[in-house]
Parts: structure tokens; C-alpha cells; sequence
């Protein structure tokens, strides 16, 4: 049995009692952790595909160890310039022991934890506005104060038409302005 998961934004192919190498997982060694983006189970007879994820499928690890990668040289140059510039990097890697493939009859964490958080939600909301009728105040009219400046001369030219100030087209910026504030 096998199954296609995504683990730290990577997808890959695990079988039971594989080690697998991930980009650094936040866990601490020896924890147990747990997959729910399972994208293909197949168990030999029959290849389940999800759209995207397969509901109820899991995949539980043990975390092994944290270590760093192989070293990779990155070497840049361009010729007669002088430039060169050598970098090394050592990818930060989790080490994880496939324990389990479950096929269903796991539930995702963050659904359960996401449904369980608008329970409590609804519940309150709903007797407080059966407690207090809601009471709207009338919305008092704000003047609109126009910066001028801040405008463009399309704006303003804009702004003038709505005003019905005749002779537009041929006004400077500061003459709209002037024309506008009166």
C-alpha cells in the first residue's frame, strides 16, 4: 500500500516503514505527527483519488531526527567583468519513519477545530440578539472636504463638468483649483 501526501508544501510517495527526508518540520524529535492531505491511496486492488484530498485519510510519522543536507555550491561568474562569487547552503531537513497509512476514519484537525470554533460562535450571537433588539442611529451626513491638490488634472477637469464650470479644457491645474474651491 502507498499513498501520494503533501507534506511541508511538497507532495510525496510513501509506503509503510519508509524513511523519508522533508524540509525542517517545527516538531521536536520523537513526536508523532500527522498528514491529512492524502491525494491517492492505492492498496494494491483499488486506487482511491481525491478531489483534492481524500477525506478521512491520514498518514502518521514519527519524527527521527533534524539534520542539515549536503552541501551545494553555488558559483557565479561573468567572464572578463572579474565578478565571482562563491555561496555554499545546507538545507535544513526533518528525518520521518512512516508508521501508518490510514484510509478513513481519520478526522483533519483543522476542520474539527475550525467547526468546533463557530459552535461556540453561533451560540452567543444568537442569544444576544434574541436578548437586545438591535437599535440603528441615523447616519449623520459627513461633508465631503476635496483636497484638490491631491487630484490629478483629469480629476479635476472631471470635478468641474459635475460643477457645470464652463471653459475647462483649456485651464491649468491651478485655475481648476481656483475655479473648484469657489
Amino acid at each position: 500500500m502507498y499513498a501520494i501526501v503533501e507534506i511541508a508544501g511538497q507532495q510525496f510517495k510513501v509506503v509503510q516503514d519508509q524513511k523519508l527526508f522533508v524540509h525542517r518540520l517545527a516538531d521536536k524529535e520523537g513526536a508523532k505527527v500527522s498528514f491529512d492531505k492524502v491525494y491517492l491511496l492505492d492498496d494494491g486492488k483499488k486506487v482511491t483519488l481525491g478531489a483534492p484530498a481524500i477525506t478521512g485519510a491520514s498518514v502518521e510519522a514519527k519524527v527521527v531526527s533534524h539534520l542539515k543536507g549536503d552541501k551545494v555550491i553555488v558559483f557565479k561568474k561573468k567572464r572578463r567583468k572579474g565578478y565571482r562569487v562563491k555561496n555554499g547552503h545546507r538545507q535544513a531537513l526533518t528525518e520521518l519513519l512512516i508508521e501508518k497509512i490510514q484510509a478513513s476514519g481519520a478526522k483533519p484537525k483543522a476542520d474539527s477545530a475550525k467547526a468546533a470554533a463557530t459552535k461556540t460562535e453561533k451560540k452567543p450571537a444568537t442569544k444576544k440578539a434574541a436578548a437586545k433588539p438591535a437599535v440603528k442611529k441615523p447616519a449623520a451626513k459627513k461633508a465631503v472636504a476635496t483636497d484638490y491638490n491631491k487630484l490629478t488634472v483629469a480629476q479635476l477637469k472631471e470635478e468641474a463638468k459635475k460643477k457645470g464650470i464652463e471653459g475647462i479644457s483649456s485651464m491649468k491645474k491651478a485655475d481648476l483649483i481656483a475655479a473648484l474651491s469657489k
